[in-house]
């Protein structure tokens, strides 16, 4: 039976392309992004075939399928034509286990994880050729605005333009999402007061749960100090000597824990785009968090953005999540003369630069962006503001001015 609750995910569609494909299915992310809510949705869809949905935080079913595995066959996977196991990253190994299914069991096989990490390590060793990965994050904008006001979503879907009632009526749902984010049980929440206590429960999660006992990360209090940092550095480029001194992290020890932040789906890497590695930067990562709640949850802050000296970190933040749900490398450009690009987008050989404003009150062109357009000549740019909807052009290249939640992917 569908869950009547159930709040529509793009990435389903995606998935529902490849039920009839032999592969397995993998779907990763964040704890508490809906994976499970979407395997339950999926396997709800099939209700008319021979389905069996099994938990691994179940230690018994868990222990079986680790240590017999033709007993764990003959009891879930016999007989079916589609298995759903949820938390399999809980096996550890368990890739072998899982190919043994594959190969013997004419059965279409579902499974979600926490961690890229023990994904990658534990399961698509075993599985080259077998497996799809899908990433499942919080919701993106869209599907947080499809909940929340569903004609009004809908009508932003099929127009090309907005008017400034529509822009101002959709800015008071991107003003609370900006500041609390987009995780399923914190869309679902009445008051802030809730959201901020379901925040915290996430953030504590993370830390307790998904780090330190699945990947034995034990100096919380240095990882701790390490995500208030980088909360608190949105939209520059780290120097991983400062990050050492703040957080105590050696370097080595410091590279692992970002590395380990990255893999678990706290933070997004974004890297340097260049030609000319003598005049422009090939170094020298930014770090933007997954979520724009857990980044406030970071450093304490659930003011307004209006209250706040911190609104430019919030609109770049939520920029990059959005290009990471749709699944963009983000990378920016900075020239060793300071010109500077918030973010490089490369889409089927194009390149295509996106520059994120705080307030943009008529068409304008910063001196850095020009600067790109002329030396790449890329065939479109985009400039995000608060609430200007306008295109123009900056010698014969189209440039879209649009609000920051209005960056359509159809149009990049």
């Amino acid at each position: 039976m569908e869950n009547k609750h159930y709040i529509p995910r793009i990435l389903e569609n995606r998935i529902n392309d490849f039920l009839k494909s032999p592969e397995i299915i993998a779907i990763i992310g964040p704890r508490q992004c809906g994976k499970t809510t979407l395997l339950h949705q999926i396997a709800a869809k099939l209700a008319f075939s021979k389905t069996g949905i099994i938990d691994f935080e179940d230690r018994d079913e868990l222990n079986l399928f680790m240590h017999d595995i033709k007993a764990f066959a003959k009891l879930h996977v016999q007989g079916q034509e589609f298995l759903f196991i949820d938390e399999f990253q809980y096996a550890a190994d368990g890739g072998k286990n899982l190919k043994y299914i594959y190969d013997h069991f004419p059965v279409k096989i579902f499974i979600t994880g926490a961690s890229s990490t023990e994904l990658s390590v534990q399961s698509i060793q075993f599985l080259v050729g077998r497996i799809f990965v899908f990433n499942l994050y919080p919701f993106s904008f869209n599907e947080y605005l499809h909940f929340k006001e569903p004609k009004l979503a809908q009508l932003i879907d099929g127009r090309p333009e907005i008017g400034l009632e529509i822009i101002k009526r959709v800015n008071s749902h991107y003003a609370d999402f900006q500041i609390y984010g987009g995780y399923p049980r914190v869309v679902l929440s009445f008051t802030n007061k809730e959201k901020e206590t379901v925040i915290k429960n996430i953030f504590n999660t993370y830390l307790l749960r998904e780090i330190n006992q699945i990947l034995n990360y034990r100096d919380e209090y240095k990882l701790t100090r390490l995500i208030n940092a980088l909360a608190l550095q949105i939209g520059s480029s780290v120097n991983y000597n400062e990050l050492s001194s703040v957080t105590g992290f050696k370097h080595n020890e410091l590279l692992e824990a970002i590395d380990i932040l990255e893999k678990t789906f706290v933070i997004h890497k974004s890297t340097p785009f260049y030609k000319n590695r003598r005049l422009e930067l090939v170094k020298s990562p930014k770090f933007f968090f997954v979520d724009n709640g857990f980044r406030n949850m970071a450093i304490k802050n659930f003011l307004p953005a209006s209250n706040r000296t911190d609104t430019g970190a919030l609109n770049e933040n939520y920029i990059a999540t959005e290009l990471v749900k749709k699944g963009y490398a983000i990378r920016y450009w900075r020239t060793k003369s300071k010109a500077e690009v918030d973010f490089i987008i490369e889409d089927q050989g194009d390149v295509i630069p996106l520059e994120v404003k705080t307030t943009l009150n008529k068409p304008s062109v910063s001196r850095s962006f020009r600067s790109f357009l002329e030396k790449y000549q890329p065939p479109r740019g985009f400039i995000t503001s608060q609430q200007l909807c306008d295109d123009i052009s900056v010698n014969d290249i189209p440039v879209s001015l649009v609000p920051h939640w209005y960056l359509d992917p159809r149009r990049i």
